[in-house]
């Protein structure tokens, strides 16, 4: 405990003298680096900011030193970032690579793997993205049939995937391929590494209803991937999938927590938005939302605690199934707080009649809708609890 206190110092010292004062304040989608060859800095002290902490290792500080991470353990790891949150301090790369590919890579690759691209996701020089749903396979994700064929020296893959997060923008994709259509569908999927500059690889953006376009829908027609792109063994690749699942429904679990655009929380809103009687918020049905809200919230970061708690104690916690449904609910409950704390500033999508922060709480409450599907529905969550948690017999 006293080498954590210390650790405390040390951090706190550090980040005082190499955090811009500019990257002390809260982040916007425009101001996030992604890096990658497609990427840039948003500024030159988003740029230093990053060097400095690259050259940490604490881009991924808990990842091993040999491939370019910061060798942290479990609780180091915790104190950076609550030092971090103490000063305001700015993400500073964000990506797909280092969220989840990162340590399913560092589980389930080979030593070649991990020196071709760990290093390279420390240092931003790949942005990723995810090749999983496809049109037919989404929630039902092991009926995907984007097909990879074994042509001796390498494989060769036909099929689109969809819902690609700025594949447009990315390097390479993580993917899922069938590798024989003769067995029970999980058992015949494969976990391929792709680049996107691959002859036959293309891209077409989604644009969602929130008026973005930040998804594609990928394509691959007759691409050539090499043998050694593959992670794990033939046909195995749904156990490498599942393990990289966890990853991304604890970070679509926090995402609520975390969100960079957002900095107006129910509280807040309330305070400056309705009317109080004796100290009192007088609309009691918001009244007693707002506390329903609260005691929620506080239960989500209790939880997230004993996972945590759990996984430096090096054991498996089920809290990460749980709290993909949970995090993502609750940040459905929060937009549609909002939305009836605000009433009719709620309701502008875009125009000078609004403000930034009005605009940006409808815009979020159509996005909290999707987040409740992506990564896995609430309903496909909630059987998941039943079956694997609760071991409740299937229908």
């Amino acid at each position: 405990m006293e080498d954590l206190e210390q650790f405390r110092l040390d951090t706190r010292e550090w980040l005082t003298a190499n955090c811009p004062d500019s990257q002390r304040q809260p982040i916007t989608p425009e101001q996030q680096y992604w890096g990658g060859r497609k990427g840039s800095f948003p500024s030159e002290d988003a740029q230093t900011w990053f060097e400095r902490m690259r050259d940490k290792g604490w881009t991924a500080p808990e990842w091993p030193t040999p491939y370019g991470g910061g060798g942290l353990s479990p609780q180091q790891g915790r104190v950076l970032k609550e030092e971090m949150k103490r000063i305001h301090a700015r993400t500073p790369l964000f990506g797909l690579g280092l969220w989840m590919l990162g340590p399913a890579v560092l589980e389930y690759g080979s030593e070649e793997q991990k020196q071709q691209h760990i290093r390279a996701i420390v240092n931003g020089e790949h942005r990723w993205c995810q090749g999983y749903s496809e049109p037919g396979a989404g929630s039902d994700l092991a009926s995907l049939q984007c097909k990879a064929e074994d042509k001796g020296d390498h494989f060769l893959v036909n099929g689109s995937k969809i819902w690609t997060t700025a594949a447009d923008r990315c390097d390479w994709i993580f993917c899922l391929v069938r590798t024989d259509p003769d067995v029970k569908k999980q058992e015949g999927i494969s976990f391929l590494l792709i680049d996107m500059d691959d002859p036959g690889v293309s891209t077409t953006p989604i644009e969602l209803i929130s008026g973005e376009s930040e998804f594609c829908q990928t394509f691959f027609d007759n691409v050539e991937v090499p043998k050694e792109n593959l992670v794990g063994e033939l046909n195995k690749g749904w156990s490498v999938a599942k393990a990289l699942l966890v990853h991304e429904r604890k970070l679509m679990s926090e995402m609520g927590s975390e969100s960079p655009r957002q900095v107006l929380t129910p509280n807040e809103a309330a305070r400056e938005y309705l009317e109080f009687e004796d100290g009192k918020i007088a609309d009691a049905r918001l009244r007693s939302d707002l506390a329903d809200y609260d005691m929620l919230m506080q239960a989500v970061a209790l939880t997230h605690f004993r996972t945590f708690e759990e996984k430096a104690a090096g054991m498996r916690s089920a809290a990460p199934m749980v709290m993909k449904y949970v995090g993502t609910e609750a940040e459905k409950t929060k937009s549609e707080l909002l939305l009836a704390i605000l009433g009719s500033r709620g309701l502008g999508w875009e125009g000078d009649g609004f403000t930034e922060q009005e605009i940006d709480t409808l815009r979020l409450w159509a996005m909290s809708k999707a987040m409740t599907i992506a990564g896995g529905s609430s309903e496909v969550q909630l059987n998941l609890v039943a079956q694997k948690i609760l071991e409740l017999p299937q229908p």
